[in-house]
């Protein structure tokens, strides 16, 4: 483009800025997308993919220790991490090079370098400008601690450092029980760790609706996770062979390393978005809920707001804002509609509102909830899984939540998201029709016996 003038300037490539660069460029818009380091960013080389790679060599490790059980004679000889990291960072090389193509394909101008905003329509990169018409300011996440608790790399880590360990820690502490904390709890515990989760709140995934909470508690003391609940971390000291964590109550653990996994803040200092006027709060952009920032043209996405810290959200984000400046009309993203996933052994899955929330909003007396216990579902028999699918029912109205803990229920949230966001009566989910055996009959039968027309209930 002449003068480096273009239509979207973008500043972040993982995926809140590639979906909107994507988008932009299809609706003929000009763009360039800014990225320090590789086009993907967090979810698909520190985050979600390769969390969930390990996750699948966990569940194959469970599958040859545990075969036995389902009259298979197979034994775990032990976990090779030089081999799971290079089938791990085979799956992030092969949908990094797709994404490359596509970045060529859409011809987005790409910039690989540290950008900073100079003023409302302008970025920098090494002393190279680039004007847009609009700026979409996409930096993203990076991992947070505590105050007085230093990440080294060492004997206390990040997600980012954990990504790449060379060999499984014998024991492990891991600071938050979130679902970063909870998943790498999952991973380790399945390659053979002692694990210990320390939870400040009084459940494990302190977000999800309290009958998941105590469900995957449940199913964690099964597998010899141990937790802290409602317990703050005090300090945390070196010793001989590993480190010991001091709580606030007064009790010590002791591992060969800790994990702090207290949640992700966003990049946003010294990048120059006050200095144009942008306002930031807490390190947040604030926006609107357009996506729109204090300045006019000026837009910001993913994990830079705060929004819910998912790539799918900042995928949704992305277009929201890439059709806005294309001059498409655009509806606001219901946050409570997205679907939310924790990949671990069960897995929970939820979309909606929770119990709490909706006995807050249409009062006691207005809300129903039906529990489905897994037990009845052949399907999820056959993989010895525990768990249960949770509706919750504004009286005699739609389904506004949706909540499940069981081994691949994530697989089964799609369908949920539709119910709850079309605001599905059970009695019309009931007229479907599920196969039979699968895990979703779970999801339909649970609409049944709201409906008043339970078949495989028990209790």
């Amino acid at each position: 483009m002449a003068d480096n003038a273009y239509d979207v300037v973008i500043l972040g490539g993982g995926s809140g800025g590639y979906a909107a660069a994507f988008r932009a460029a299809e609706l003929g818009l000009s763009v360039v997308l800014v990225e320090k380091d590789k086009v993907g960013g967090t979810c698909l080389h520190r985050g979600c993919i390769p969390t969930k790679a390990l996750l699948h060599a966990a569940e194959v490790a469970d599958a040859a220790r545990e075969g036995e059980q389902f009259g298979v004679r197979t034994t775990l000889e032990g976990i090779d991490m030089p081999g799971v990291n290079k089938y791990k960072d085979g799956v992030v090389s092969r949908l990094y090079k797709g994404l490359q193509g596509l970045v060529k394909q859409r011809k987005i101008t790409y910039v690989e370098g540290y950008g900073r905003l100079v003023d409302s329509r302008t970025v920098e990169v090494d002393g190279q400008r680039y004007t847009g018409r609009n700026v979409v300011l996409a930096t993203g996440s990076v991992p947070k601690s505590l105050p007085g608790l230093t990440i080294d790399g060492n004997r206390i880590v990040s997600s980012d450092h954990a990504l790449q360990m060379e060999q499984v820690p014998r024991s492990a502490i891991i600071l938050g029980g979130g679902v970063i904390g909870v998943e790498f709890a999952s991973v380790w515990k399945s390659f053979g760790a002692d694990v210990t989760i320390v939870e400040a709140l009084p459940h494990l995934l302190p977000l999800e609706d309290e009958s998941s909470s105590k469900l995957i508690e449940r199913a964690y003391r099964r597998r010899g996770i141990k937790y802290e609940l409602g317990n703050r971390f005090s300090k945390a000291d070196y010793t001989e062979e590993g480190v010991r964590v001091t709580l606030e109550n007064g009790t010590t653990l002791e591992a060969d390393l800790l994990l702090v996994a207290v949640g992700r803040g966003p990049v946003s200092a010294g990048l120059g978005y006050e200095e144009a006027g942008v306002r930031v709060d807490r390190g947040y952009v604030v926006v609107d809920d357009h996506c729109r920032t204090s300045v006019e043209g000026v837009y910001a996405v993913g994990d830079l707001i705060p929004t819910l810290q998912l790539a799918h959200v900042g995928f949704g984000e992305g277009i929201l804002v890439a059709e806005q400046i294309a001059g498409l009309p655009v509806a606001p993203i219901d946050y409570d509609g997205v679907p939310r996933v924790t990949y671990s052994e069960p897995e929970v899955a939820s979309v909606g509102i929770t119990e709490a929330r909706a006995r807050e909003k249409f009062g006691t007396e207005n809300v129903k909830v039906l529990t489905y216990d897994l037990a009845g579902n052949g399907k999820s028999s056959i993989l010895k899984t525990q768990g249960a699918v949770k509706l919750v029912q504004q009286a005699d109205g739609p389904v506004v939540g949706v909540h499940m803990v069981g081994a691949r229920v994530g697989e089964l949230i799609a369908e949920a998201q539709l119910i709850t966001n079309w605001e599905a009566l059970p009695v019309e989910v009931a007229q479907l029709i599920h196969p039979h055996p699968t895990q979703s009959e779970a999801l339909g039968e649970a609409h049944l016996a709201l409906a008043g027309k339970p078949l495989h209930v028990h209790g």
